[in-house]
């Protein structure tokens, strides 16, 4: 079964860095891509917030452009999310997602992790 758990979230104040990781299981996820999602407190939908490829080409929203920076460890099936200048506007529940290749047909949510930042 394929699994994905989020981890690294945290409080922190405005100014500073964070580093997620979304560990998986049951699925080597070389030939995956992968996406990170947040959703806020007042949220109705998990807004998409950065994608990697199995080629290591990546995406960001404008709101983290700059800010986050996302990576990835094929052989520790690991991927990262480096959230840098942490904004309040950046306090959400964060989420990692398979999106395209192996695994990503039948993706589930993992628990996410909670990242609040302070004022």
């Amino acid at each position: 079964q394929v699994q994905v758990v989020e981890s690294g979230g945290g409080l922190v104040q405005t100014g500073g860095s964070l580093r997620l990781s979304c560990a998986v299981s049951g699925i080597n996820i070389a030939f995956s891509g992968f996406g990170w999602y947040r959703q806020t407190p007042a949220g109705k939908e998990r807004d998409l917030v950065a994608t990697i490829s199995s080629g290591l080409g990546t995406t960001f929203s404008d709101s983290v452009k700059g800010r986050f920076g996302i990576s990835r460890d094929n052989d520790r099936n690991i991927v990262y999310l480096q959230m840098n200048d942490l904004k309040p506007e950046d306090t959400a529940v964060y989420y990692c997602r398979f999106i395209t290749g192996p695994g990503s047909a039948d993706a589930s949510w993992g628990p996410g992790t909670q990242v609040t930042v302070a004022s």
